[in-house]
Formats: C-alpha cells, sequence, structure tokens
C-alpha cells in the first residue's frame, strides 16, 4: 500500500513539474489573423464596420497594419478600416490579410447584399479532451445568443473531482493562461451544464482550456475551429 501512495505522488509531481513554467517554444501556437465580426447578408445602402483581430505567435493580441479587400467592389466597397458599404445587390468576398515580414496571413467572409441585414448564426460544436491521465471529456456547443455567448456540455461530459481547483478559461495559447478570459471554477463534474458569458465576442479567443490553478497546470483543452 505505502509503495503505491508513493508511486502515485511521484506521477502526480511529474506531471506538475512538467507543465508548471513553460518555457516559449511550448508556449509558441503561430500568429494568426481572424475577422471577428460578420454577417451573411447586408441591405443595400447600408454600412457595415468589419472588425479583425491578430495574434502574435504565443497567441497574444497586438496591432497590425492590415489590407481590407473586396472581391466584388461593384457590390462592396470597404475601406481600410474595415468599414463597408453595400452598392448593389449580389455577392462578395470580404478579406483582411497582414504581410508580418515572414507570411502573408489571411481571413476572408463571403457577405449577400440583399434587402434586410441578417447577422451570421454562430455555432460551433466540438470536443474537449484531457492532456494529461486525470479524466477529463466531453462534447460542447460554443454559440452566440444576443449578447451573451454560452459554452455548453452534454451529458457526456465527465471530469476528474480529484484536482484542487479546477478552473476552465478562454484562451488564444491553450497551453497558457496568462492572457486568458476565466469562465470559473469548475463546480460540475459529469454531466450537461452551461456557462453565460457575457463582455466578450465569440471570436475573441480560439480554445477552452482547463487548468488546476493553484498548481498552474493544463489539464485539457478543446479548439473552436471558425
Amino acid at each position: 500500500m505505502k509503495n503505491s501512495i508513493l508511486i502515485a505522488l511521484a506521477l502526480i509531481a511529474m506531471t506538475f513539474t512538467s507543465c508548471i513554467g513553460d518555457d516559449f517554444l511550448e508556449d509558441f501556437v503561430g500568429q494568426s489573423l481572424r475577422i471577428t465580426s460578420a454577417i451573411d447578408t447586408l441591405e443595400i445602402n447600408t454600412d457595415y464596420q468589419f472588425e479583425k483581430m491578430y495574434l502574435n505567435d504565443i497567441g497574444q493580441e497586438e496591432t497590425a497594419d492590415v489590407f481590407w479587400s473586396s472581391s466584388n467592389t461593384d457590390v462592396i466597397e470597404i475601406n481600410q478600416n474595415g468599414l463597408a458599404t453595400a452598392l448593389a445587390k449580389g455577392t462578395a468576398t470580404i478579406s483582411v490579410e497582414f504581410d508580418t515580414g515572414e507570411a502573408i496571413l489571411k481571413d476572408s467572409t463571403q457577405v449577400v447584399v440583399g434587402e434586410t441585414t441578417v447577422v451570421a448564426e454562430n455555432r460551433i460544436e466540438g470536443r474537449v479532451e484531457t492532456t494529461t491521465f486525470y479524466v477529463l471529456e466531453g462534447d460542447f456547443v460554443y454559440r452566440e445568443e444576443g449578447e451573451k455567448v454560452l459554452l455548453e456540455f452534454g451529458e457526456d461530459y465527465v471530469a476528474s473531482n480529484r484536482l484542487p481547483g479546477l478552473y476552465v478559461y478562454l484562451s488564444n495559447n491553450k497551453n497558457s493562461v496568462s492572457d486568458a478570459f476565466e469562465i470559473g471554477k469548475v463546480t460540475t463534474f459529469q454531466g450537461a451544464h452551461s456557462y453565460e458569458i457575457e463582455g466578450i465576442g465569440f471570436k475573441d479567443y480560439q480554445y477552452i482550456v482547463y487548468f488546476c490553478k493553484p498548481f498552474n497546470v493544463k489539464v485539457g483543452d478543446g479548439e473552436f475551429n471558425f
């Protein structure tokens, strides 16, 4: 019995020391650029302000001198501040680009010009999974409802209740919570539950991450495939 306890403690210690103090390489996620506001249809003769987000190679937001463009300027024009104007009925692809000096990052969205403005349905399905030997898994739905963002887990969700201080976050770096949005402490360890999140945009973050907060140890993650 004593040997079993010592082995278990050793495994826990190895996990904690391998996760604490992640260096730069472990935090590296690659640069990215994404359009964070989008619509399906834009009412003719009206304007819409597109927003973007540039993230550096450790998932931190930085300013960037981007270039906006429209694939069909007869249908939609867009200036370099991201303000689009619907000129005629039809379809155009709105794109944003940023030259990092090493690569050109790009994101785009297709917009229809019609009689009324229709906001895009923001809804993503995914799955969280453990990154340790602790149990953590389950399917989720991440969706926008009015001014709120909802993170909903199904009946198959299960997480270990053996961890002291398990917290869930939204982050742009799946290996770090230094610039993450803290949703809160995990209080449901099995079955369906949900979180209502206010004060963020639907596309502000790329990952769900679970950390043992007292030890700053990552336990699991899930990705939003925008």
